[in-house]
């Protein structure tokens, strides 16, 4: 059963959508510290500018004073409380006002450093101060004026909190924003996709033959990103497993119909096996040579359908893993693969103290297809050799047959194909390819061409025995001299 799509809050654009604001709004808090520093230096220097302004007025005055109230005036103006300024050759100006209080700190603008200047920031935002603070600075022209005034610094710290407000309310606005625009992005160009991909894989996972295959959308601009080849992939993978189900079925349909059969058939071939058997002993030689006919054409009819029978039978053979000299494995192989009257020999090149771990009977069934497809391939000699690095055992099964047309290499080991005999089954390799995967090992076609064909199989546990200096055999060996053991099941 398919897991329900996760809630709208869960799902990848929500989760990128929260990231984008925490992420835009973590930048924002660093960029806030120096800036808020920078607008309070602003700020500073705005009052020096109506400080300097509210001086140059007093000092235009004809009498050099000014009443109160206009000294007053010119204060609130410019945000102070007092004010001097003291220019070279002139005598100094001075604005005081009635409300004047004594200064808790001094403010030297070109002495105070970047992180100064952020601390006291910090403190002016969070510390609402009831107190006066005196600013020096030198300005021109004239050159060498020094001008000095002192503010209330509720009134720095309410510039520093009105800009706060707003910077939060930018910042927020644009870490939703981009947060909106990711989500957008993401949800048209990766979730949307992705939900298509995984509606797909949930109905194919519930019925797979049956389900149809995602159909990736054509004429895309983005038709080369990844999630355009996921969907391409995903539907070339669905496409081959449906295929493959549907072959798997019918094999397996076929393996039950020739399981109901195979005994039937087996009772119905029994008498034409002892008629056949009969007509072998009769005097006249036309007679045994039909005989010979027939008990082969009944021996072949059993044959096949047992390999069938054995290939269509579900899961891989049971094991029976155990050392196994792989050379008088090779031996016992070879004795089968020539068969009586067959001009076939076989060179085997394993060392006679190379141990593989294997089921013997089943890899027996694995050399002998090999051997016994290259002999029906029209090959005179077979050539087995072996060797064995860091545990695993590389095996070479070489033959000088005529080569395979290029028409069986894609389908080679697949069950019911036909290389060369006309008269097979096509179930040496499948079978071959089967046991070797069963084993851990992997087989395949090294080469194939005029001067023969090549199939290497590898086996992951092996090693080697104290040799017995066995001698090798060639191709020039007495095709006849088989040990007796050797076994022709396969």
């Amino acid at each position: 059963m398919a897991d329900a799509p996760a809630p709208l809050r869960h799902s990848l654009s929500a989760r990128l959508f929260r990231l984008t604001i925490g992420i835009v709004l973590a930048v924002e808090v660093l960029v806030f510290v120096p800036q808020l520093a920078h607008e309070r230096l602003d700020w500073l220097h705005e009052r020096l500018d109506d400080a300097r302004i509210a001086a140059l007025a007093a000092t235009g005055v004809p009498d050099g004073t000014l009443a109160p109230a206009t000294a007053a005036e010119l204060l609130r103006l410019s945000g102070t409380v007092w004010i001097r300024m003291e220019q070279p050759g002139r005598p100094p100006v001075t604005l005081a006002g009635p409300d004047t209080m004594a200064p808790a700190s001094t403010i030297i603008l070109r002495q105070e450093g970047w992180v100064a200047r952020t601390i006291h920031a910090l403190h002016a935002l969070a510390v609402d101060r009831h107190q006066s603070t005196r600013v020096l600075a030198t300005v021109a022209p004239p050159s060498g004026t020094q001008i000095e005034y002192v503010f209330r610094t509720e009134q720095e710290t309410k510039a520093l909190r009105s800009f706060a407000r707003g910077f939060v309310w930018v910042s927020v606005v644009t870490a939703c924003l981009t947060g909106a625009t990711v989500y957008v992005v993401v949800a048209l160009l990766m979730v949307r996709p992705m939900r298509r991909i995984i509606a797909s894989i949930a109905a194919f996972r519930a019925a797979p033959e049956h389900s149809r295959p995602l159909d990736p959308p054509r004429g895309s601009r983005h038709a080369n990103d990844e999630m355009a080849v996921a969907e391409r992939e995903l539907s070339a993978m669905q496409n081959e497993l449906r295929n493959a189900l549907w072959r798997n079925a019918r094999l397996a349909a076929l393996g039950s119909a020739v399981a109901r059969i195979s005994h039937d058939l087996r009772g119905a071939l029994s008498p034409a096996l002892l008629t056949a058997e009969r007509l072998q002993g009769h005097s006249d030689e036309a007679v045994r040579r039909a005989g010979d006919v027939l008990v082969r054409t009944v021996d072949r009819a059993t044959d096949l359908v047992r390999r069938t029978l054995d290939f269509a039978r579900e899961g891989p053979p049971p094991l029976k893993l155990e050392p196994v000299v792989l050379a008088v494995l090779v031996d016992e192989a070879s004795a089968t693969a020539r068969g009586p009257g067959r001009g076939f020999a076989v060179q085997n090149q394993v060392p006679h103290d190379l141990l593989v771990q294997a089921d013997r009977n089943q890899f027996f069934r694995v050399l002998a297809n090999l051997l016994r497809n290259a002999a029906d391939a029209g090959a005179t000699c077979a050539r087995v050799s072996a060797g064995a690095e860091r545990g695993v055992a590389t095996i070479d099964v070489a033959d000088d047959g005529p080569g395979l047309p290029d028409s069986v290499r894609a389908t080679l080991f697949h069950p019911f194909t036909r290389s060369t005999r006309h008269d097979g089954a096509g179930l040496g390799l499948a079978i071959a390819r089967d046991l070797t995967l069963a084993h851990g090992g992997e087989i395949a076609l090294a080469a194939t061409g005029p001067d023969g064909t090549v199939f290497r199989l590898t086996l992951r546990s092996a090693h080697l025995a104290a040799g017995n200096g066995d001698k090798l055999k060639d191709c020039s060996t007495d095709t006849n001299g088989i040990a007796p053991s050797a076994k022709a099941d396969v």
